[in-house]
């Protein structure tokens, strides 16, 4: 498992809160959030770091993304 940092676009409420949108993957495509599953603070024990853990899903996988002090990542199954 890996840690992939992405850029993210995200909507920022007046309240503070961060909804992410999409994130940009490696090969530069952008890929839209189809659902935010769960948000919570965590800890990534699989490829290290702790933040906002948000479970989401991005056609059809679900997937873990994680805010870690304003850097974003995704952890990655590389087979």
């Amino acid at each position: 498992m890996r840690k992939i940092f992405v850029e993210i676009y995200a909507h920022f409420s007046k309240e503070g809160e961060i909804t992410p949108i999409s994130f940009v993957w490696l090969d530069g495509k952008t890929y839209e959030i189809d659902k935010i599953i769960e948000k919570r603070p965590a800890a990534s024990l699989k490829v290290g770091g702790q933040g906002i853990r948000y479970k989401i899903l991005v056609r059809s996988k679900v997937l873990y993304l994680f805010c870690d002090e304003n850097r974003w990542f995704v952890e990655f199954i590389h087979y």
